[in-house]
Formats: C-alpha cells, structure tokens, sequence
C-alpha cells in the first residue's frame, strides 16, 4: 500500500495528537503512525493538564482520537515506521506492515523509552506508587514517608523539589552516592537521611510500596518511591536521517521543533527533557502551526 500526505507524524501521544489536530483543522493531510506502546502506560493517571487531570493515558488518548477524527484529512496507522528516506519535500516512509507514505513534512513525537529497571522490586511499583515526576504524581503522595532514589549532581536538585510536597523522605543513591563535600553537608543541614548502600529489594504489595530494603539489612517504610528513570531516544529514525541529538537521546530543535534537517520536526518528549504530557501536547502544536505555514508559505511561492 501506497499514500501520499502532506505531513507524517511518527508518535500518537500528546505531542503527536496535537500536531494532528492543529493540522487537522488547517486542512492538511496527515498520518499519524504509532505502535501504540507509550512509556506512560504503566501509570493510572495523568496529571496536570487543564481539563483532564487525572484522567488513565489511554482515556485521554480515546477523547483526543475521537475529536481528531473530526478532521477527516487525518488518520491514524497502527504501525512502526522503520525506515525513512528523502528530502524535504519528498519523504518516504516504511512501516512494519510494509505500508509506505510519501510526505512533504516529517514530525517525529517519538517520545523517550525506559530502559530496563536494575533495582529489584522496582518494575513491580513503577507507574503505582513509584514515579519519576514529583509535578505528574506529588500531591497523591503528599505528607507521606517517601524514598528518592537518586545519585550524583541530580540529587540536590531533586531533594529541593520533592521537599514541597513532604518533608519525610530518606535518599537512596544504590551504591556510591556520587557527590561532592558540599552537597552532603547541604543534605546534611537540612536533616535528609542518606543511604548509600546497595538495594537489595523493593517490598511491595499489589503494586503498593511498603519498604525499601538495603544490601546493609536497613529497612526503610515509605508509602511512595520517586526515583531517576535511565531513558533512551524513542527511536533512532530521526539520526538515520541526520538530526543532531543531544547526549540524552533528545532531538534539538529550534524553539519552533525545527530540526537541522530540512522538512523535519521533533515535538514532545523527544525535542524537551521537560517531560509533562501538557508540555509535550503545547509543543506538538507549535510544531503543527510552524509546519502548516511552511506548507502555505511554499505553495505560495511556487505560483510566483
């Protein structure tokens, strides 16, 4: 099977939804391609968004579908993009299923993945009372005994975050805790307990944390775990096709998703370490409207 679009957007998630219905709405003709595998499975709610907080991911994801549809220019590939190859103007892309569409534009909202969970107990907990954002899942958690788990430069910065929804919470670092002397003495006078011996398990129950126990026999009861997630890029298409990325696995974009690459775009958590769903859904919007006037502006000229 063969189309031809204007706009391909590999990811169905916020970013991607959105992109979809700004250009929707202008008329454009789009496919969405996504496997429908979000990292934001595992979690109940989503939280923080105006109008939908608390609402399941795949609730959100059914509303926003639904609207979408509305827009009879858009549809939705239950696939895998695998392969990508062109230029602006002239892309062409390659599903699973063997499916190929031919686009002017490319989006890429292929969000971050988690990568294997190595402390034990943990994938147990993950998305139920173990989190990763303090503003997606800290009010739930609010006054209650806590454990960050986090190490190195990263944990000041997390302790000073976590401190407005509960002063009770003990940091696990999970072997050597990577810090200099003044970053213990910061924790240290602002009383945080440490720990930095190995975990040995996360003990839990149907989903809920009741304790975390160390490879030094410390048990630590906590109601809720917040810890430092090791991600990896969404897909490796947007390098195939030469879009610098960053350290972390993040594509770089201008403040429109531009990429370096021309006709290629990146919204969502694959352009921002700024990982909330309403972050991601604004983005992918603002790329929508910068690809739409960049469609017009080139159909524009080419009657010049």
């Amino acid at each position: 099977m063969e189309q031809t679009v204007d706009v391909v957007i590999i990811g169905g998630g916020p970013a991607g939804l959105n992109a979809a219905l700004v250009l929707g709405r202008a008329r454009k003709s789009v496919a969405v391609i996504d496997e429908g595998r979000p990292r934001n499975r595992v979690t109940r709610e989503t939280h923080g968004f105006l109008t939908r907080d608390g609402i399941s991911p795949s609730e959100f994801r059914r509303i926003a579908k639904e609207q979408i549809n509305a827009y009879p220019a858009v549809q939705f590939v239950e696939d895998a993009a695998i392969t990508i190859t062109g230029t602006d103007g002239h892309f062409e892309t390659t599903t699973a299923q063997g499916a190929t569409y031919r686009s002017k534009k490319l989006l890429f909202a292929v969000g971050m993945k988690d990568l294997p969970l190595d402390v034990n107990g943990l994938t147990d907990v993950y998305g139920k009372s173990a989190f990763v954002c303090p503003y997606c899942d800290g009010w739930e958690l609010r006054d209650q005994p806590l454990v960050l788990i986090v190490k190195g430069a990263r944990a000041l910065h997390s302790a000073k975050m976590l401190s407005g929804w509960t002063n009770q919470y003990t940091i696990c670092t999970d072997g050597p805790d990577e810090w200099t002397d003044e970053e213990r003495e910061e924790l240290k006078l602002h009383n945080v307990p440490t720990y930095d011996s190995k975990i040995l398990r996360i003990e839990s129950s149907e989903g809920m944390v009741e304790r975390v126990v160390l490879e030094d026999g410390t048990s630590i009861p906590c109601t809720g775990i917040f810890f430092a997630p090791k991600l990896a890029a969404g897909s490796t298409l947007p390098q195939t096709l030469g879009c610098k990325m960053k350290e972390t696995g993040t594509v770089i974009v201008d403040a429109f998703g531009k990429t370096n690459v021309p006709g290629v775009y990146s919204a969502g958590d694959a352009a921002t370490e700024l990982y909330q769903a309403i972050t991601a859904a604004s983005l992918g919007a603002l790329a929508g409207v910068c690809i739409n006037g960049e469609l017009l502006t080139e159909a524009w000229n080419s009657k010049s």
